[in-house]
């Protein structure tokens, strides 16, 4: 299958049509390159059109205390936790990978994607019954287990646009967490997440929205994996979501603007419940916030101007860029609680919304 050219400065570009709707929005920059989704993938896709082998990046999405596996690490070397009560496997992070993938495929049978990038944490170590009594120095490698507890993983497409002089290229991903499952009970649904969004090439901070995260993804097996992720990257509308990001660049806050919503924002998590009850939520940290204040400064993409003005499509980047000192569990929802928070700061400038707080 012949593999179309994207880049956003080709006026010939491919239009991205979610499977179930069609929508036309006038978007002030090139159309988005875009692929009609189908319902099987290709047999040349699964068969013989390998993903696109990228060399290790030298930002990672997600930072944290996370590092980075290769897919054929958590297939070899890693052993696959069970239910106790009834020894069922649990589904594996790779199997994961795989099912999204197969997902993927089927949804944009013409796009090319990069091999999985897959961060992990939380190792959990074992032994073989046989190396009980051994000291740990005596342990052999296969005498050794691991397996790890949380993990995520991004897929970046060749379909890209550009905002404020930023590529940004269509990603899918997931996350794991078996610290949310009750492995000591019997079999039941596994919980996972899944995303579908865009990751800024700059910075490689995720850009993500509500309508493209499924933050509670309830399965018992690969397929239904497999069918709930095809489902939400057919009801994701891409070209609204760039549309709503565009929309940054057009509002600007001063300095003092900015030192205001800073200062607020640290005050959000220590006010009273009731003012916390009635103010939207945001979901960082202190560290982040002090994250947020140096990069301001300092950062060489986003920081502000000589004069301390600061676009939103910048301080966007500023909360993304922070979040990825977030643990694998809490990361995904930050990042959609960073689109969230920024698009009320729009609303705030516009003389509405409940965001008025943050800048009074």
């Amino acid at each position: 299958m012949e593999n179309p050219n994207i880049n956003p400065s080709n006026n010939s570009a491919m239009q991205l049509k979610p499977v179930i709707r069609q929508n036309n929005y006038n978007i002030p920059t090139t159309p988005l390159s875009l692929m009609q989704a189908t319902t099987e993938a290709p047999k040349e896709l699964r068969h013989t059109q390998e993903p696109i082998k990228v060399s290790t990046p030298k930002r990672p999405f997600i930072e944290s205390n996370t590092s980075q596996v290769e897919l054929k690490h958590l297939s070899n070397d890693c052993i696959i936790p069970v239910f106790s009560k009834d020894n069922e496997k649990t589904i594996a992070h790779q199997e994961f990978i795989e099912a999204v993938q197969e997902a993927t495929y089927r949804a944009f049978p013409n796009a090319r994607f990069e091999t999985s990038e897959i961060r992990v944490s939380h190792q959990i170590k074992g032994r073989v019954p046989t190396a009980i009594h051994k000291p740990v120095k005596e342990l052999l490698e296969y005498e050794k287990t691991i397996y790890y507890e949380r993990m995520a993983f991004i897929m970046k497409s060749n379909i890209s646009q550009k905002i404020g002089g930023n590529e940004l290229q269509l990603t899918v991903g997931g996350v794991r967490s078996l610290n949310q499952e009750n492995l000591y009970s019997k079999k039941s649904a596994e919980k996972f997440k899944f995303f579908i969004g865009f990751q800024n090439q700059v910075c490689l901070n995720l850009c993500i929205n509500t309508d493209g995260l499924l933050e509670n993804l309830k399965v018992m097996h690969t397929r239904d994996l497999q069918e709930k992720a095809l489902e939400i990257m057919q009801s994701y509308n891409a070209e609204l979501h760039l549309k709503k990001m565009e929309q940054f660049t057009n509002y600007t806050l001063s300095e003092s603007q900015f030192a205001t919503l800073l200062g607020r924002a640290r005050l959000y998590n220590h006010i009273p419940k009731k003012l916390k009850s009635e103010i939207p939520n945001l979901d960082f940290n202190d560290g982040q916030f002090n994250t947020i204040a140096k990069d301001y400064y300092q950062d060489e993409s986003f920081c502000r101007d000589d004069s301390g003005n600061i676009n939103l499509w910048n301080v966007y980047n500023l909360f993304t860029q922070a979040n990825k000192s977030s643990y694998i569990d809490t990361f995904l929802e930050r990042n959609v609680n960073a689109f969230d928070f920024n698009q009320g700061i729009v609303k705030a400038l516009s003389g509405s919304s409940h965001y008025a707080w943050f800048l009074s």
